[in-house]
């Protein structure tokens, strides 16, 4: 059939409307992985009793994620980036829930 393979260069999957947008992609990236290392470091907090350093760092960018994340949701281009953001905003908020549940920032 004709015109069922597309050639051309392929997309990146958050550029879903066909324009480069590296600085938001690569913000909307960070977001995700702090509000995953945020998450992560809340069950440590969670299931041990480590030092309050990881309290900190666990609080702090559980934070950082939501914030960041919130002002990412504005300034985003595409859906896939807002879907991306979204993740790390959940993430980060329950690693802040949890670190602040645990000593926070004492």
């Amino acid at each position: 059939m004709a015109g069922t393979l597309r050639n051309g260069p392929r997309l990146n999957i958050l550029n879903n409307d066909g324009k480069p947008h590296p600085a938001e992609n690569i913000s909307a990236i960070v977001v995700l992985a702090a509000g995953l290392v945020s998450f992560v470091l809340g069950l440590v907090v969670r299931d041990s009793h480590p030092g309050p350093a990881i309290h900190v760092v666990a609080t702090a960018t559980g934070l950082a994620a939501c914030l960041v994340g919130l002002y990412l949701q504005m300034v985003s281009s595409t859906r896939n980036q807002r879907v991306v953001i979204v993740a790390g905003i959940i993430a980060g908020f329950v690693g802040l829930a949890i670190g602040l549940s645990r000593g926070g920032f004492v």
